[in-house]
């Protein structure tokens, strides 16, 4: 595989890097350029790449045998896991000059950065060579053309910028999972995260804030205004919402429960109503509920509706009319496993397994896990004392509060001990 002379970065985002051997060690998030004295085009001195357990690291580019927009190919089998801190000389490529207003000399035309492509020199060292700029028009029904000049006939490419977009970096971190954004997130400064955060739409942006830590989800909550604010608790699950609205004041958490559609509201208010550390409390109040006579395919169906999660989606719960909880009398519940051996015909109530114990809203957290470890569950149903499913604790639930409280920062990882280089066949995706 040969390398190419000239690669725009931003075309490398989420590109695979392998070992001599073939086997895939991560993906690429971003170059590491060294800003020189003089007008020197900063020197590119690395990429950092994206691990498994969102661990980032640096990889030094004297290291990197191969590099093209489909594949990076590293001399060595052996990584330096230490987790990637930029020095203060150092500039992170896509974070810091995507969408950046700068002007292009001689005329002072003013443009926005949509790419920036890095070189390599005669003697083997890259630097940063050339701008893929979109020419700013000042019209809003006329897009820009997009041109390619040199590193030095740009003004504004170091130094705090006069203004930044997003819309580069959100095209860049557009194909990722919400759990890898949040991970991004985090290594972006505090007010360039605001801005990311703020620039996507709802729904995607409630899925992230459920795996950013609890601070984080907090200071962008907070940074959205609170009529944003609460369209986005609206579009999360309302466990995640009774979570995140528990990190904020009494008085904050009533005011956005006033601004959210009552139907919307109302299961996160009965979820703050329980004691921390108990089924109530970390339980979802939207499990599937079916009726007694509802039939095997309508179970199926419902159960193949993207938006449900695998926990949530693994078992059908039964129960008496109405179907919204508090229901009506919970009969019992019915795995996926069972739905798929059974006729498309047949009702769900012939087919309920109700000989575990639900548990009760207090049933503290301990003993949830011991239960779910014992009976191999993926999800088991919480009835009120009238018998009625208010809810279902799940697998992903118990995780998330029985985890150290700090588990989704980036340096939680604790007593890890990654500074030593190591195989990179140690460490790679299963």
């Amino acid at each position: 595989m040969s390398t190419a002379n000239r690669v725009y970065i931003a075309r490398l985002a989420g590109v695979a890097v392998f070992d001599p051997n073939g086997d895939q060690v991560g993906r690429v998030r971003d170059a590491v350029a060294r800003i020189r004295v003089g007008r020197q085009p900063p020197e590119v001195v690395g990429l950092v790449a994206e691990m498994p357990m969102r661990r980032r690291i640096f990889l030094s580019i004297n290291r990197v045998t191969s590099i093209d927009a489909e594949a990076v190919v590293l001399g060595t089998g052996t990584l330096n896991l230490r987790r990637f801190e930029k020095r203060p000389s150092e500039l992170l490529v896509l974070e810091t000059l995507l969408d950046r207003h700068v002007t292009i000399d001689p005329d002072g035309q003013a443009a926005v950065v949509v790419d920036v492509a890095m070189e390599c020199g005669r003697g083997g060292e890259w630097s940063l060579s050339r701008v893929a700029v979109r020419e700013h028009t000042g019209r809003l029904s006329r897009r820009g053309q997009v041109s390619q000049v040199e590193w030095l006939q740009v003004r504004g490419l170091t130094g705090l910028p006069e203004a930044q977009g997003v819309g580069g970096l959100l095209a860049v971190l557009a194909d990722l999972r919400p759990a890898d954004l949040a991970n991004a997130l985090q290594d972006l400064p505090d007010s360039r995260r605001n801005e990311v955060a703020a620039a996507l739409d709802d729904s995607r942006l409630a899925d992230v804030l459920e795996e950013l830590p609890e601070s984080d989800q907090v200071e962008i909550l907070t940074a959205l205004g609170r009529e944003r604010a609460a369209d986005v608790l609206e579009e999360m699950d309302p466990d995640d919402a009774a979570d995140l609205l528990n990190e904020l004041p009494p008085p904050e958490q009533d005011v956005l429960l006033d601004l959210m559609e009552p139907d919307e509201a109302d299961p996160v208010r009965q979820l703050l109503k329980y004691t921390p550390g108990t089924a109530g409390s970390v339980m979802t109040s939207e499990p599937v509920i079916m009726a007694p006579d509802a039939t095997v395919a309508e179970a199926l169906a419902r159960i193949r509706e993207p938006q449900l999660s695998p926990a949530v989606a693994a078992q059908v719960f039964v129960a008496r009319p109405p179907m919204a909880t508090p229901t009506g009398r919970y009969l019992g519940m019915v795995h996926f496993q069972q739905l798929l051996r059974e006729p498309p015909a047949d009702l769900l109530g012939g087919l309920v397994v109700n000989d575990i114990d639900p548990l009760q809203p207090s049933t503290p957290l301990p003993e949830i896990t011991r239960r779910m470890a014992t009976y191999d569950l993926v999800a088991m149903p919480v009835i009120d004392a009238a018998g009625r499913l208010v809810g279902a604790v799940t697998v992903d639930d118990v995780l998330d509060h029985s985890l150290p409280l700090h588990w989704r920062e980036r340096d939680a990882i604790a007593n890890e001990h990654f500074d030593e280089e190591v195989p990179a066949a140690g460490r790679r995706h299963g």
